[in-house]
């Protein structure tokens, strides 16, 4: 079982979201966006929900237990609280979706009812928001129902049908009917916040489980997989079709580790990953936004050169700074914003996206397909993909203290001159469709001969190396070498006698910059999954990826890492990567309907 503190749900509207823990105290939501300045910071103290500030909690007299949920198919969150008189409180957190005069409106707003259920519940709210990273935020002017406060950058209010003074005393009170808060921008709340708040509730229940009802989910785990789809969703910030790798920045991949990073921005590999999870499903919106956000970035490049990440707007520079108003998850600093991996060479950048477009040209559902000048846009990728793949990068797990020429980031290189030669072949660009088939077929025949290692038995992580890591298990996907090609099923056989442990793997063994890595890396035993269901062993693969399953929270979340002797879940949250996994391996090894029915 993982750890409590990671037990968290997550809520949004794909413009902001927040996470809330099992006790419904939210502990983190950033605003205006998900990379801005977190008005609930909790998460990042030794406290978490009895933190001083940085907190929206709600506590009950006498507690003695708690049980939460999703509403079926929705992002709205319910959490019951019980005291030991019988005294039962319900509270629903939502962030507003639903479609409004022909739009998505997606407010930078958060919802919460308090209601009691049963008996006479008191409680006690504790509505603590910081600003500037930490610091206290003191309520400011306050109207007959409404609380207005200052962040940085942004000025927000909290109107509410509580009692004021019980909210800004943290009186506690009997809970005699029920009260609503709606967190959003500085402007009047014309509605009865209840009225507002119910209204709003059932408009996205029903755009929820409107978007749910359209995918194509396979028949097995399909609660699964629809919770990690509706996760997925949450990552993405709609206004820019920008897909974060998470919501957190400064969870430890390992506790005491100094492995604390921002993961608020936008991978240009992640993102390729979560879009094609998304694709199998059928939810093929959040690639045409993706692709335009990566259309925005591309026209802005000099050169034709790409990062590794980016801002949510697309800005390139996210300078890294430590933050010492904060302590830190668990006290476990430093808390870091922004990322200097987008300085960083990743070859893989350009495949990534190649990869990502691809579906675009074949995909008849599509109003806005492919087109020469998209294919023309793409093309200038995959010169920069063949002049580069076998050049020294950070490589896939953006190592900090050196470069060599990563096997994974040259296959990827190699896929992105792959799929131009069937895009050409496509739109029928025959001479154009030979070269990159021709081009594809020498990249290919060069990194198998480099990343072989004979004397290892391995696909090896760096050309001419002799060390192994789990992108290995990624080959036979990208479509570089088979499955059940002896290269691959001795190095799958490597990969599981040195980076297994129980039903995990690590992602590597060796030491990096910070020594050698103490947890597992989720999304690489859905790799490993899959890699055994490619290479024949299906069985085994499902109920390896049953097991799997159970390491997720009570709500169906994951985190990014899993410390294998403990069942302690770290690193950011929830983190993509992870979810996509369990999208991957579900439709890999489900039953088809036909099947079954």
């Amino acid at each position: 079982m993982s750890r409590p503190d990671l037990a968290l749900a997550i809520i949004g509207n794909c413009q902001i979201a927040a996470l809330v823990d099992k006790q419904a105290a939210i502990l983190w939501c950033c605003l205006p966006r998900p990379d801005g300045d977190p008005v609930f910071s909790a998460l990042l103290t030794p406290e978490g929900s009895a933190a001083t500030h940085g907190v929206f909690a709600v506590d009950l007299t006498d507690p003695a237990g708690s049980t939460q949920r999703y509403l079926p198919n929705t992002a709205i969150l319910e959490t019951e609280l019980v005291d030991q008189r019988g005294g039962r409180v319900r509270i629903t957190d939502f962030c507003p979706r639903h479609r409004s005069r022909g739009r998505m409106f997606r407010p930078m707003m958060l919802i919460r009812i308090i209601e009691p259920v049963a008996g006479r519940p008191i409680v006690k709210l504790r509505l603590r928001p910081t600003r500037a990273w930490g610091a206290p935020n003191s309520t400011g002017c306050g109207g007959s129902h409404h609380l207005r406060f200052a962040a940085q950058d942004l000025d927000y209010r909290v109107t509410t049908d509580c009692s004021l003074s019980a909210v800004c005393e943290e009186r506690p009170q009997v809970l005699e009917r029920p009260v609503a808060f709606v967190i959003g921008p500085d402007e009047t709340v014309d509605e009865a916040p209840m009225a507002l708040a119910r209204r709003f509730l059932e408009a996205t229940r029903g755009y929820w489980q409107d978007w749910t009802r359209g995918l194509a989910i396979p028949f097995d785990w399909q609660e699964a997989v629809i919770r990690a789809a509706i996760t997925l969703k949450l990552c993405t910030f709609e206004d820019t079709g920008a897909v974060l790798a998470a919501l957190t920045t400064s969870i430890p991949e390992a506790a005491n580790t100094q492995r604390n990073w921002d993961y608020r921005y936008c991978w240009l590999r992640d993102s390729y990953f979560v879009v094609q999870a998304l694709n199998r499903l059928g939810a093929t919106r959040t690639m045409e936004a993706y692709l335009h956000f990566i259309d925005n970035i591309v026209v802005r490049s000099s050169a034709g050169e790409l990062q590794p990440l980016y801002g949510l707007s697309g800005e390139p520079t996210l300078p890294e700074r430590e933050i010492t108003s904060l302590p830190g998850y668990r006290g476990m600093g430093p808390v870091r914003v922004g990322n200097s991996a987008a300085l960083q060479t990743q070859h893989d950048v350009y495949g990534s996206v190649i990869l990502a477009s691809t579906q675009l040209f074949f995909d008849a559902r599509l109003v806005s397909g492919g087109d020469l000048a998209l294919f023309e846009r793409l093309q200038r990728l995959g010169e920069r993909a063949r002049a580069v793949y076998e050049l020294p990068d950070a490589g896939p797990w953006e190592l900090r203290g050196s470069e060599a020429v990563h096997s994974f980031s040259a296959a990827i290189s190699w896929a992105g001159c792959d799929r131009l030669a069937r895009i050409g072949t496509r739109l029928g660009q025959h001479e154009a469709a030979a070269g990159w088939r021709n081009a594809a077929q020498e990249m290919r025949s060069r990194i198998l001969a480099r990343a072989w290692n004979p004397q290892r038995g391995i696909l090896a992580a760096t050309f001419g190396g002799e060390e192994i890591d789990a992108t290995a298990l990624l080959l036979p996907e990208l479509g570089l070498i088979d499955a059940k090609d002896p290269r691959f099923l001795s190095t799958l056989e490597v990969i599981g006698r040195e980076l297994k442990d129980g039903d995990l793997l690590y992602r590597y063994r060796h030491a990096d910059d910070f020594g050698r890595p103490q947890t597992a890396f989720l999304i690489c035993a859905f790799w490993y999954v899959n890699a055994l269901a490619a290479s024949g062993r299906i069985e085994e693969a499902r109920e390896h990826f049953e097991r799997l399953l159970a390491h997720r929270t009570a709500l169906g979340l994951l985190g990014e890492d899993l410390d294998p002797r403990t069942g302690e879940l770290w690193g950011n949250f929830p983190q993509t990567y992870s979810m996509v996994g369990i999208i991957n391996s579900a439709v890999r090894l489900s039953r088809s309907w036909e099947d079954v029915l």
